[in-house]
């Protein structure tokens, strides 16, 4: 798997429960449609392990089968169409991708 991960934080003038809320339906309507998305998990970040690593809402992992499946769905209308609805926000985020390991499983 080929994962693109997404560290976000909300606009300022957001509660975490709206950016959440957002993120999870209006956002995710555009999220489920992006060509070549084989699997998404999401989780709400309710606590920081320690203050540097505060100020953080969400991160999204979206799984492709390939780096060339991800540069497809990133030059797709249906990623402009889910970046145009972020818009200027003025939120803040980290996006970086990579392959996946899975080193435990119970």
């Amino acid at each position: 798997m080929y994962n693109l991960v997404l560290l976000a934080a909300r606009p300022p003038e957001w509660t975490h429960e709206r950016f959440i809320t957002w993120w999870r339906g209006d956002h995710a309507e555009l999220t489920y449609r992006l060509p070549g998305l084989r699997s998404w998990r999401h989780t709400d970040i309710d606590a920081a392990l320690e203050p540097r690593s505060e100020g953080w809402d969400g991160i999204s992992v979206l799984g492709f089968d390939s780096p060339e499946d991800l540069k497809k769905a990133l030059a797709s209308p249906e990623w402009a169409e889910a970046v145009a609805q972020v818009g200027d926000m003025k939120g803040r985020r980290i996006a970086v991708m990579g392959h996946e390991a899975e080193m435990f499983a119970a």
